[in-house]
């Protein structure tokens, strides 16, 4: 989820009473914002918001069904989730292409505070701050071409 989501705060209520259930159900509930942790909303390959993944025994399933208290504990209950196709190998959280994925994430993380930096705190224009990250871009290149 992410703070700023129309979507997330719609179902952020119903979200919350599931996870009030979670000892019932035997599961564990969580909710990440991806405005905070963007390794991990890569390494799901999180693409729309809200999204829900169950997962168990380490294989992970990505929740498509309505978003209602009761939908989501017969999902459970039920085991609705053993008809669910689990995510493709390369595609699943714990494979080493979607470790990449979040590595890159966390990148993209650092270039805005560096960016933000430079803007905010130093007074540097934005401009001359692009400047310096496409100078930064063709050195490495260039020192990795070497």
């Amino acid at each position: 989820y992410a703070p700023w989501c129309p979507a997330c705060k719609q179902i952020e209520s119903i979200w919350e009473s599931f996870a009030k259930e979670s000892e019932r159900l035997d599961i564990t509930v969580g909710k990440v914002d991806v405005t905070q942790e963007p390794g991990l909303s890569g390494r799901f390959f999180v693409t729309i918001l809200p999204t829900i993944y169950h997962a168990h025994d380490g294989i992970f399933r990505r929740y498509r069904g309505s978003r209602t208290l009761e939908d989501l504990e017969s999902y459970i209950l039920e085991r609705k989730w053993e008809a669910v196709e689990p995510v493709a190998g390369w595609k699943s959280p714990s494979s080493i292409m979607m470790h990449g994925m979040a590595g890159l994430f966390h990148f993209s993380k650092w270039i805005r505070q560096i960016h933000n930096y430079l803007t905010a705190t130093l007074g540097i224009n934005v401009w001359i701050s692009y400047a310096i990250f496409i100078l930064a871009t063709l050195l490495i290149s260039l020192f990795l071409a070497l």
